[in-house]
């Protein structure tokens, strides 16, 4: 029986998601972004998992991009749907998961590698890790929410240069554009981000969840709207037992216990 291209475990209030094809660098083709799909639902409904982290097999690659083989086996506007639709249809729903996500890179994270680390939260960087959006250089461009969420995270000119030229670039280069939050040692990768994504898995997941959704929301909008809905977002947070909880630690001098509500 072959291997599923998707693994996940659960390290304490941690999930972590491992794309599983080491042997083409852990590309995204059509079964595996399903397979994924539905691995992500299990993290999501799991209300043990407070935070998630999501890696690749093997040392070479977090994900190298879609698989060429297949994207070049496509004919047909009808077939190159059922791909684009897939892949927006999960990236978003993993760039609007209430619970924070993390994302551990090794090797290369390239075209649809990168595009998904843009969809995560926070992203962890291995020494020697290579990003890029080199599809120009196949006659394509960034198609999976890449053109859109470059250009909301990092200055566009850097974005356009990027997307313009196909460069790749290494991982003190990702972080210093914004592109990523800190380089590791390629031994302590997995450790950091597990220990990262536990710190904040002992927050409140009520609060995580309303935060992110405030982020989210208020990113598109007007100043006055942004801060309107912050407005209404932190009377929810400010009534939770959570919020009381915290305070009253505080108080107490002693660590919180969240529960969620």
């Amino acid at each position: 029986m072959a291997e599923s291209p998707i693994r996940i475990e659960r390290k304490g209030a941690v999930g972590v998601l491992t794309i599983n094809r080491p042997k083409v660098l852990n590309a995204l083709d059509v079964p595996t972004i399903k397979e994924f799909a539905r691995a992500w639902g299990l993290l999501e409904d799991d209300a043990a998992v407070r935070a998630i982290v999501v890696t690749g097999a093997g040392e070479r690659a977090f994900v190298a991009g879609g698989d060429i083989a297949d994207l070049n086996s496509r004919r047909g506007i009808a077939h190159w749907q059922e791909f684009a639709e897939l892949i927006h249809r999960v990236f978003r729903r993993v760039e609007l998961c209430d619970k924070p996500t993390i994302g551990a890179v090794q090797g290369y994270a390239l075209g649809g590698g990168t595009e998904l680390l843009l969809a995560l939260d926070l992203r962890i960087l291995a020494e020697g890790a290579v990003l890029g959006l080199p599809e120009i250089t196949l006659g394509l461009f960034p198609g999976a929410g890449g053109t859109q969420r470059l250009i909301r995270q990092i200055a566009l000119c850097k974005a356009k240069e990027l997307m313009f030229t196909g460069d790749r670039i290494d991982a003190q280069r990702a972080v210093a554009i914004g592109l990523a939050n800190a380089v590791v040692p390629k031994d302590k990768l997995m450790d950091e981000a597990l220990a990262l994504a536990a710190r904040i898995a002992e927050k409140s997941p009520l609060v995580l969840k309303l935060l992110k959704r405030t982020l989210n929301a208020g990113a598109d909008m007007a100043m006055d709207a942004a801060l309107a809905h912050e407005q209404a977002m932190i009377s929810l947070v400010l009534d939770s037992e959570d919020a009381h909880e915290g305070c009253a630690a505080f108080l107490e001098k002693r660590k919180p216990v969240f529960t969620g509500r």
